[in-house]
C-alpha cells in the first residue's frame, strides 16, 4: 500500500513565487520540507533567473511551452536544477502547467 495517497479532488490554486505563477499543493515531506507541486504559468509572464538554495528542482512539463536560454521546452520536457544553481529566466510562450518536485523547502532567492 502506498504511504500516501491522494483522492483526485482538486486542491485549490494559490499565488506563487512571482506573478503569474500559481501553485497547487499534491504532497509535501514533513520530514524533509520537500514538496510536489503542480505549477501554473501565465501566458507571456517572465520568471527572472533564480535559485533554490534549500532544494533540487526536477520539472516535467505537462502543457506548453516557455524558453530558457534559446530553447524551447514543450510538453514531455523534463530538467532539472541542482540546489542553489542560477537558472531562468523563463519566459512562457503560452499557459505552462508542470509537476515540479523539490526535495526540499521550497525557497527562492
Amino acid at each position: 500500500m502506498f504511504q500516501f495517497v491522494k483522492p483526485a479532488v482538486e486542491a485549490p490554486w494559490v499565488p506563487g513565487p512571482y506573478p503569474g505563477v500559481e501553485l497547487q499543493m499534491l504532497h509535501r515531506n514533513p520530514a524533509t520540507g520537500g514538496v510536489t507541486v503542480l505549477r501554473k504559468f501565465r501566458a507571456g509572464i517572465t520568471v527572472p533567473a533564480h535559485t533554490h538554495p534549500a532544494a533540487s528542482e526536477t520539472v516535467y512539463v505537462l502543457s506548453g511551452q516557455w524558453e530558457e536560454d534559446g530553447i524551447v521546452f514543450r510538453e514531455g520536457s523534463v530538467f532539472h536544477a541542482p540546489r542553489g544553481e542560477k537558472h531562468g529566466p523563463h519566459v512562457a510562450k503560452t499557459e505552462v502547467i508542470s509537476l515540479t518536485i523539490f526535495d526540499g523547502p521550497l525557497t527562492v532567492q
